[in-house]
This record gives C-alpha cells, sequence and structure tokens, in this order.
C-alpha cells in the first residue's frame, strides 16, 4: 500500500515526507481492526513531529507513517470484535488503549499506560490503510468519513477544552478565543452549542474573523491592528474574561492572561509551540490557572459525534490526494489553509 513516511526530522516541509509502498498492516489480536482510509486530516501537531518537537516526548522510531485524524470502512476484524463489523464506516480515536489500567477505567483515556498513538509513536493514517483497535473506533452514521476525520484530534480536542471551559462559565460571562483555525472554528462552535456566555474572537486574519462573526462570535479582534488586552477590557467593562481557549500556544498569547482572566479565571493551552513567563506573583494575585489541553476522552468524541450529527458544529476543510501532503505542510506552515486540511489516501 502507499503510505507517507517521516524518515528524519526536519525544518523544510517541502520534502518532509515521502511517499512510498510498504506492507499493508496485519491484525495481530484479537480486538484489532483494519481500516481502509479515506479521510485523514492534516494537523499542525503532524509540522511539530516533522520538526522533532515530540522526539524528547514520544518512543518515535523512524521510518513511520504519520496521521493521527483518521475516519474510513472498516475492511477487517479481529475474532473477538463485536461492535464493529467488516463494511462498517468508522471514526479513529488517535489513542489505541488497553481498558485496563487504572487511568482506562477512571476513563481517562489519555492516559492509558499502555496506549498507542496513530501517528505519533506508531503507524498513522496518512496511508491506504491503518491498523487500530475496536476500543478506539466509533461507527458513523449520516456522516461523511472524509467530513469527520479532522474531528479525530482537532475536534476532540478542542471540545475537551471547550467542555472544561463551559462547566464553570454562566451567562453574563466572558470566553475568549485565541486562533479562530483549524482547532479555534471547532472550539467556537461548541462553546455556542454548550454555553450562553459571551464569546470574543481573536485572531490576526480578517478571513478567520469573517469566519469567527458567521459562526457566532458576539465580538471579534484582530490583534494585528489592536491593542488586545483594551479592546478585551472594553467588552467586558473591565471584568475581564472568565475563561480563555488558547488555540494559539505562542508567546504573545499565553503573556496575555494576566492582563485579560478574571479572578479565579482559566487560560486553557490548547495549541503549542510557545512558552509562559510569567512571575509568579501574577498568578497568586490574579489567582488564575493556566491549564494544559491533551486529545480527550472516547466519550467526549462519542458527544462530538453527536453534536456533529446535529447540525451544531461544522467543519471548514479542503481536500489533498496523498501525492499533496508536503505541499499541505507548507501552506499550514505559512497559516494559508482556513479549517482543516484533509488528506485522502
Amino acid at each position: 500500500m502507499r503510505a507517507a513516511r517521516l524518515h528524519e526530522y526536519t525544518d523544510d516541509m517541502s520534502e518532509a515526507l515521502t511517499v512510498e509502498e510498504v506492507e499493508r498492516p496485519e491484525i495481530g489480536a484479537s480486538d484489532q481492526i483494519i481500516v481502509e482510509v479515506e479521510g485523514a486530516g492534516w494537523c499542525q501537531t503532524d509540522n511539530h513531529i516533522i520538526e522533532g518537537m515530540w522526539e524528547p516526548y514520544a518512543d518515535q522510531n523512524l521510518p513511520m507513517t504519520l496521521g493521527h485524524e483518521n475516519a474510513g470502512t472498516v475492511v477487517e476484524v479481529g475474532d473477538e470484535v463485536t461492535t464493529v463489523d467488516v463494511g462498517d464506516q468508522v471514526l479513529c480515536h488517535p489513542l489505541r488503549t488497553c481498558g485496563k489500567c487504572r487511568a482506562c477505567r477512571l476513563g481517562n483515556d489519555m492516559y492509558c499506560e499502555n496506549a498507542a498513538f496513530s501517528g505519533l509513536d506508531t503507524d498513522g493514517g496518512f496511508a491506504e490503510y491503518l491498523l487500530t483497535s475496536e476500543r478506539a473506533t466509533i461507527k458513523l452514521d449520516d456522516v461523511d468519513p472524509v467530513d469527520i476525520a479532522p474531528h479525530a484530534d482537532a475536534g476532540i480536542t478542542a471540545y475537551h477544552a471547550t467542555k472544561k471551559a463551559v462547566d464553570v462559565l454562566v451567562p453574563g460571562e466572558y470566553c475568549v478565543l485565541f486562533g479562530i483555525g483549524g482547532l479555534g472554528h471547532i472550539g467556537l462552535q461548541a462553546v455556542e452549542a454548550m454555553s450562553a456566555a459571551q464569546t470574543i474572537a481573536v485572531d490576526v486574519k480578517d478571513d478567520a474573523l469573517t469566519l469567527a462573526d458567521r459562526l457566532g462570535a458576539d465580538h471579534t479582534v484582530n490583534s494585528a491592528d489592536e491593542d488586545v488586552a483594551d479592546a478585551i477590557d472594553a467588552i467586558t467593562d473591565g471584568v475581564g474574561a472568565r475563561e480563555v481557549l488558547d488555540f494559539v500556544g505562542a508567546d504573545a498569547t499565553t503573556d496575555l492572561a494576566p492582563d485579560i482572566v478574571s479572578p479565579g479565571g482559566d487560560h486553557h493551552i490548547v495549541g503549542y509551540g510557545g512558552h509562559i513567563h510569567r512571575p509568579a506573583q501574577d498568578l497568586v494575585d490574579g489567582e488564575f490557572d493556566y491549564r494544559g489541553n491533551l486529545v480527550g476522552t472516547y466519550t467526549e468524541l462519542q458527544e462530538l459525534v453527536a453534536l456533529v450529527e446535529q447540525g451544531e458544529i461544522h467543519l471548514t476543510t479542503s481536500e489533498y490526494d496523498l501525492a499533496e501532503i508536503n505541499d499541505v505542510a507548507e501552506k499550514l506552515e505559512h497559516n494559508e489553509i482556513e479549517g482543516r486540511a484533509v488528506i485522502r489516501p
């Protein structure tokens, strides 16, 4: 089968992956399945993997097939698989989990002690076929696999962070969202669907803010033209935002937390690549939290699929052939993709 493989870490996205012929995966355990990949979302994390940013955090053996946002049709199942069958269309949670460790039994799949993460530490879905497990798949009813594939990571990560935020948001409070791109436009819709709080969308691009306005944002701020802290101060009458969803995670956005988060609030870091450089006294004085977000649970992915099937959340996507995969990497590196890119192997 054809697969897009990473052979060495590089900052040059133009030749990052090599499309080559590799052996089709085989079922090696009774709970495994093989999915013919119809859609595989490209993520900023893929760029970071190519750059080697994840090498200190994940056991990566190169060459490796990338791709962790996968959906398609089941073509083979293990002997003990009961919840999906050949011919079923499925969305694949990026984590293959054991179901037996304490984290799994508590429902915190993303902390599984025995997890394998497609496209991060094991071969992923930028290929014609993907090996995964029954436990990691959600059967689809009325949704095209190509349309929903990016929700396997972008969607669930945005939803995971949003769910934590809306748990404490009440009517009259404000939620700031930095970056209305691939994750941010999903997060905005989730906040609008699940909360009565006022939303403030912040981005450097007018097109992104136009999209935010179309998706229901109550306020928009162009951070290239306006002082963000002053703008949020004016919108909130000096109160600040109870929750901040940071889909950028750059120094410039994390640094704003003490100036824009209301006392007792949270700055959720979803995007990454930057740093947190604030005096400890800022956190003491404002009694706010920086909170990290890693993917999400299987049940949260089920909830997200329900929102999609109910028409509450829509993805803005563009489709590409496997041969165009390095073009996609370059486009995302230069912030030239609106919404999510989907590879069709």
